[in-house]
């Protein structure tokens, strides 16, 4: 099992240890799995199918710490979103 350390952000954010691909893995070469592209009754793509290796599971993930919600800035109309504290009148450049 190799482990590192990834950032989610659904259903809240969190710090997760997660579960990789083994990277020199003979069957997926170290993607995790292998995608298939299909179509449909006319011979036109349709989409793709993923088909995870047997070399790691995608499911096996820890929360280590969640991470607290940034509060969103308000924005009102005619306010510059760039500009801490509304329109500014520095150039651009």
């Amino acid at each position: 099992m190799r482990l590192r350390i990834q950032r989610a952000t659904w259903p809240r954010p969190a710090l997760i240890l997660t579960d990789t691909p083994r990277p020199h893995c003979r069957d997926c070469e170290g993607d995790g799995g292998t995608a298939y592209d299909y179509g449909d009754h006319n011979g036109e793509y349709a989409g793709t199918e993923w088909e995870p290796c047997t070399c790691w599971n995608e499911n096996r993930r820890w929360l280590l710490m969640p991470l607290p919600r940034l509060p969103r800035r308000r924005r009102g109309p005619g306010r510059d979103p760039w500009a801490p504290g509304g329109y500014s009148d520095e150039p651009p450049f």
